[in-house]
């Protein structure tokens, strides 16, 4: 049986590596040849073998590879294999399933049995899915394949394997000129692209990086890396508060200067929130538990917490616990204020473990006006809960850089 692989993909084979990431363009074959070379795999496997198929959303079968799956399965007349209405197997043990991991999140521990994890449009995966879904991937051995079209460089798929390359990866860029098989038809397609949209065209077909995303609050102004804390930092505490559905956030951060983004940028260091966005509980915790959830922040009880004044008696609750709780001074405008002096530091940097504040910085949009496709200035009021709480610690600083305006500097 003679089948056809693309020659570029032969380390997908060949290396026993945690990562192997193909990205590119439109017409590559990405999916195409990763589908056969998991079918492959799997019918020449002595052990079962599980294959996960996943990606951000999946509403139903239709959304996912499967038919991709079973129509390779057809093209390659591999034997043994039994198609079922929303699970693919084989003779020998092994099972493809299909999972959307947005709907998913509370469940993905349960896949942990996994041999091969093939997250499909991985452009679209939120920083919360990747942190949940990489260390869950654990048998030993066990591998994570990638194929996506790079669409942000804030996306965690396209900063952790293409701006900071691990070390147990294989990253390998496709485009429609290493698809021997591409199509007169596509051929069209791209060349019109290409006089009318250059810049469309290159996101689309040569596998570059959107330029307008200028749709995201904080767009090309974070970073998620792990940081050392120097020695006696002064932190910033703020504290949001939890309504109806809305968690109660804590947010730890400090500033000081970094060797390549700048003498002034913004570290994010600790976060604790009483339900993630990953959590499916209805309700956030009582009042009178809120002093255990601040207690598991360390130094909390060393420095101000600047808290959402909208909930008084929760202050008072605070301080009498213990707490140098106080409230935020709001005022006109203190939403587009906050976020503009956010804005202002050189880069915001995030540790890995502030999941819920990556997700955010990765979510928090302007809004756009329907009729024209403009961006506007207004920002929508989603993602937002550690932002706000970030907002209340620099309140000092901001208040700070006030009075200096205010009196000059001498």
């Amino acid at each position: 049986m003679n089948i056809s692989l693309n020659k570029k993909l032969k380390s997908f084979i060949t290396e026993n590596i945690r990562y192997k990431v193909v990205y590119g363009g439109r017409g590559s074959g990405k999916s195409w040849n990763i589908a056969r070379m998991l079918l492959l795999k799997v019918a020449s496997s002595v052990e079962p073998l599980r294959i996960l198929c996943t990606r951000e959303i999946q509403d139903s079968i239709k959304d996912s590879v499967y038919k991709l799956l079973k129509d390779q399965i057809e093209l390659m007349e591999l034997p043994n294999f039994i198609i079922q209405n929303d699970i693919i197997k084989h003779v020998n043990g092994s099972e493809f399933l299909f999972k959307g991991l947005y709907t998913n999140l509370s469940k993905i521990k349960s896949f942990e049995g996994v041999d091969i994890c093939w997250i499909e449009e991985a452009e679209s995966i939120s920083a919360m899915s990747w942190l949940i879904l990489d260390p869950t991937i654990r048998k030993p051995n066990s591998e994570i394949w990638i194929s996506f079209n790079p669409s942000s460089e804030n996306d965690i798929i396209y900063q952790t394997f293409i701006l900071n390359k691990p070390d147990n990866a294989v990253v390998i860029k496709l485009n429609y000129q290493d698809n021997k098989y591409f199509p007169e038809v596509l051929r069209e397609q791209k060349d019109r692209m290409r006089a009318n949209d250059p810049d469309l065209y290159m996101h689309i077909w040569e596998g570059e990086l959107r330029k307008n995303t200028n749709e995201l609050v904080f767009n090309n102004k974070w970073l998620i890396d792990d940081f050392d804390i120097p020695a006696n930092t002064h932190f910033y505490f703020g504290a949001d508060w939890g309504f109806a559905n809305d968690p109660n956030t804590v947010i730890k951060c400090f500033v000081d200067s970094h060797p390549s983004y700048g003498s002034r940028c913004l570290y994010i260091c600790d976060e604790v929130c009483d339900r993630p966005y990953d959590d499916e509980r209805e309700t956030s915790t009582d009042i009178s538990d809120l002093p255990k959830l601040w207690y598991s922040m360390q130094d909390i009880q060393k420095f101000s917490v600047i808290c959402d004044s909208a909930r008084p008696e929760t202050i008072a609750h605070m301080r009498r616990a213990g707490f140098k709780a106080e409230a935020a001074k709001k005022g006109k405008s203190s939403v587009e204020g906050g976020i503009e002096f956010i804005r202002g530091f050189d880069k915001i940097i995030i540790s890995p473990k502030c999941k819920n504040a990556i997700f955010e910085f990765g979510n928090y949009k302007f809004k756009t006006d329907k009729n024209s496709g403009q961006i506007t200035n207004q920002i929508i009021d989603k993602y937002n809960h550690c932002i706000d709480a970030l907002r209340y610690a620099l309140e000092p600083l901001m208040l700070q850089k006030r009075k200096i305006a205010f009196f000059g500097v001498r």
